[in-house]
């Protein structure tokens, strides 16, 4: 497990999840990519469709998350809630080409604040709560490019089908934080932080394409009931230290989900940091989550 610690290590590799030889007719089954963009960000592709997560790029010295802490000795501006940031158009230009669609799993800064930039500039369809969909029309996304969910749909769109699932976010501030707020519709841009951060609900997405099939989480929580059986060949697994107020958070998921051949942990990282600063801390932490994470058994197919 140490060596995909290695392949999603923040520096926006492109890993080539080689879910593949665990399926039947396996030669007859392209490649899965995906690549992690930092925070609960990632972009899957089989090579025909693209799909975003949570892309979150600009990774502005923003206002510190309940237990969250900034990077020291940070000397970018420091934004609070009252003001208005705006995405780092040039390291999303660098690095989103194109996008088909993008799902969001709530409505938090960094998770929402690049996504009406890139779908208006790669016209990708948005997925995700009202809160959301409330944020994109305050920014002009047409809404041909809007669907709403709130959990519990199922849908087909061609080359893959998409199974939305309730979630709860994570457990933060010691078990305390708990929101009800949804962004209002109305709203009209440029919106500060706050106007962009309501969670307006938690989601989870189960993607199936062809001949995969990928769960993923944009954050430290789950309802059990949601996921029992599933059984997903790629997991992508909120990391982050909040995970630990959890009653046994990765056994119980793993079980529910008869194990997955592949999981790769999400969310982990200082996103209140730049791309260039060290996130060793971050990496030493993951190790526990990998052990309570590691197969006990191989999944019969």
């Amino acid at each position: 497990m140490k060596a995909k610690v290695a392949s999603v290590a923040f520096t926006m590799v492109v890993l080539a999840a080689s879910v593949a030889q665990n399926q039947p007719n396996a030669e007859n089954s392209g490649p899965l990519i995906l690549k992690y963009l930092g925070a609960a960000g990632w972009e899957i592709s089989d090579g025909t469709t693209s799909i975003l997560i949570d892309p979150y790029l600009s990774r502005i010295n923003g206002p510190v998350p309940p237990g969250g802490h900034s990077m020291p000795g940070d000397t970018r501006r420091a934004y609070g809630w009252s003001d208005i940031a705006s995405p780092d158009v040039a390291v999303i230009d660098a690095h989103i080409k194109r996008a088909d669609f993008i799902l969001i799993t709530h409505t938090h800064y960094d998770h929402v604040l690049d996504v009406p930039y890139i779908a208006l500039k790669t016209r990708a369809v948005v997925i995700g709560t009202e809160s959301t969909e409330n944020v994109m029309r305050a920014f002009s996304v047409p809404e041909e490019q809007l669907v709403t969910v709130r959990g519990g749909e199922d849908y087909e769109f061609g080359t893959f089908s998409l199974k939305v699932i309730p979630s709860i976010h994570s457990s933060l501030d010691h078990k305390r934080y708990f929101s009800s707020a949804t962004a209002p519709a109305g709203m009209k841009a440029p919106l500060t932080l706050e106007q962009i951060h309501p969670e307006g609900g938690t989601l989870a997405y189960f993607i199936r394409f062809d001949r995969h099939q990928i769960l993923v989480f944009g954050g430290m929580n789950y309802i059990e009931r949601e996921i029992v059986g599933l059984e997903p060949d790629v997991a992508l697994v909120g990391a982050g230290a909040s995970r630990k107020e959890i009653y046994d958070y990765s056994g119980r998921l793993m079980r529910d989900l008869h194990y997955p051949p592949l999981v790769l942990p999400t969310h982990w990282d200082n996103f209140l940091a730049p791309y260039s600063a060290s996130q060793q801390t971050n990496l030493d932490a993951l190790q526990s989550f990998y052990k309570r994470s590691r197969p006990l058994r191989r999944r019969q197919r």
